[in-house]
């Protein structure tokens, strides 16, 4: 690991800054420039910014380097998943709130200063999430509630499609208000969110055991039996485009997705389970996971198919078509 701050007696009873943008990067170059110069726009005094890039292979530290000199850069031999590497962007931040952003995210103007007013007017809210927008303006569902079994059986299931406008999907995505005023949630989207440095200190950092997912989750339910509360914030907004990152490696990114929630259920839920409820959680986990991933695999066959089948029937279709005889020079008549 390479140009790593080394927090490690670091005396945070005075922090430096007001705000730490901590950014987690695996090969978005594009993205991350263009949400760092978002972050720039956006800023206000007392704000520094670290990216931990996780050995991208495009040249987004190399960019980092030569664009943002006023950047903290992190750059890791492999990579190491988001929670262990932000995990190290904490540790060598010094603001008085943490402010975890994906670099496919851009924060709106003022969006900075607003996130530390709010902190510092809630003192007993110890993580908060702003607005988050999709591309198209239209919302992101970024603050839920804690999943459910029922949620789990209805959400991006067979059940799901059948039953779109089902209690138990839009009760976990908190679908039936406008997210126009605050509000105290279970927990916010890692897209998107602040963690106050004293929440930190008291609940642990994030679990590195989630490689992917999940551990927004966690710290979130980790603050809350701390008595800790969680709010969605919408005087601040971000946009996102979601899944930049993990679209490149799709169905790792599913496995990882199914191995965070079963450990997520695992870690608090459990114990207070019945047993058939821990024999279905991880059978039900493995046959989602498994028929997303065959679903993947069988849309590459056909694409792969069609592709072939275009490319053998491309001679024949051309065979077929009337020649065209272009004149020649010597064909023209007001030529001498």
């Amino acid at each position: 690991m390479a140009n790593r701050a080394n927090p490690a007696g670091a005396d945070r009873s005075e922090p430096r800054f007001d705000l730490s943008v901590v950014i987690v990067n695996w090969n978005t170059l594009r993205e991350l420039e263009e949400c760092l110069r978002s972050v720039r726009k956006a800023g206000s005094r007392g704000t520094e910014v670290v990216v931990i890039d996780n050995a991208s292979p495009d040249g987004s530290a190399e960019m980092v380097r030569r664009k943002f000199a006023d950047v903290r850069l992190i750059e890791n031999r492999e990579n190491l998943g988001f929670a262990k590497a932000a995990n190290h962007g904490i540790s060598a931040s010094h603001g008085r709130y943490v402010f975890l952003l994906n670099p496919d995210a851009e924060v709106h103007p003022g969006a900075l200063a607003a996130l530390v007013h709010f902190g510092d007017d809630n003192a007993d809210v110890g993580i908060f999430g702003p607005k988050i927008l999709n591309p198209d303006g239209s919302i992101q569902y970024s603050c839920r509630r804690f999943p459910t079994l029922a949620a789990g059986i209805f959400r991006n299931s067979f059940l799901g499609r059948l039953f779109a406008n089902n209690p138990y999907t839009r009760e976990y995505l908190m679908a039936d208000w406008d997210h126009n005023e605050p509000r105290d949630v279970d927990w916010v989207s890692g897209a998107a969110l602040v963690a106050r440095r004293d929440l930190l200190d008291d609940v642990g950092p994030l679990d590195e055991r989630f490689f992917m997912y999940c551990e927004d989750v966690d710290l979130a339910y980790r603050a809350k039996q701390k008595g800790w509360r969680v709010m969605y914030f919408p005087g601040a907004t971000v946009v996102h485009a979601r899944a930049r990152s993990s679209d490149q490696d799709p169905n790792r990114m599913i496995a990882e997705f199914h191995k965070s929630m079963y450990r997520f259920f695992k870690k608090h839920y459990a114990a207070e389970s019945s047993i058939v409820t821990r024999m279905l959680v991880p059978a039900g986990l493995f046959l989602r996971a498994t028929a997303f991933i065959t679903h993947n695999h069988w849309n590459r066959c056909k694409s792969g198919v069609a592709r072939c089948l275009r490319r053998r029937l491309r001679p024949a279709r051309e065979a077929r078509r009337p020649k065209v005889i272009k004149p020649t020079d010597r064909s023209r008549p007001d030529e001498p």
